[in-house]
């Protein structure tokens, strides 16, 4: 399904050459387990190869996918899995909130904002990283548009991981290092084991992804204070 932009996206002036602003402390908000490394897991590498901190926040405990592990119970085993995946992906802090899966929508988005906010205040992060709404469903949805009005909020620019045909999106080239950081991805998407019907599914999609992540800002960097993102990454 493609859901309506979280808000209007102008164009990526404050790249370079499809770099990325280097940023101190990043955090990942997504709406259930295994999109840190499905989704993310390629742009978080990134950024950590540029020197950030990496933290995240899952809003569910993915307990509306059943899983494949005989009577284990998928809210119980889930946020498991994305606390070994963060490993693997070097994410340093992981906190898996008890919002209902499937549900996130009908909350009300001041409540999820305001979640979101302490993450951001608890992490001191600079950088916000989201799936894109055209990217995903109305979960992730709820989730980009609550994530960029704590972003308003805190002065914190946010982006997000979007399809590479989406508008006022860019390309940020993995450089040198594509291999390893598609092996870590793989590494970290193979940690979701409970969910072995949709891992085959998701695991043949990432041998197919090239050397670069498609994304599309939310909320742009400021330019001021200017020194602030005077510097940019590639992974190399």
């Amino acid at each position: 399904m493609t859901a309506k932009s979280a808000t209007t996206s102008p164009s990526p002036r404050s790249t370079e050459s499809g770099a990325l602003p280097a940023a101190v402390s990043v955090l990942a908000v997504t709406a259930r387990p295994g999109q840190e490394s499905a989704d993310l897991g390629g742009v978080l590498q990134v950024f950590r190869r540029g020197g950030a901190s990496l933290s995240l926040l899952c809003m569910t405990r993915g307990e509306a996918t059943p899983a494949g592990l005989g009577a284990a119970r998928a809210e119980a085993v889930r946020p498991w899995e994305v606390q070994m995946a963060s490993a693997v992906l070097g994410v340093r802090a992981v906190t898996v909130a008890n919002y209902r899966d499937g549900a996130l929508h009908r909350h009300r988005p001041a409540e999820l904002t305001e979640r979101i906010g302490r993450a951001i205040r608890e992490h001191a992060a600079d950088m916000l990283v989201v799936v894109a709404p055209e990217a995903g469903d109305g979960e992730d949805l709820a989730v980009a548009r609550a994530t960029s009005a704590a972003a308003a909020r805190a002065g914190v620019p946010l982006v997000s991981r979007t399809r590479r045909d989406a508008r006022g999106s860019w390309l940020v080239p993995l450089g040198e290092s594509a291999e390893i950081i598609r092996a870590i991805q793989h590494s970290a998407v193979a940690v979701h084991a409970s969910q072995p019907d949709l891992l085959t599914a998701v695991l043949e999609r990432l041998d197919l992804l090239e050397d670069t992540e498609p994304l599309r800002w939310l909320r742009c960097p400021r330019r001021v204070p200017a020194q602030r993102y005077r510097k940019y990454i590639i992974a190399g």
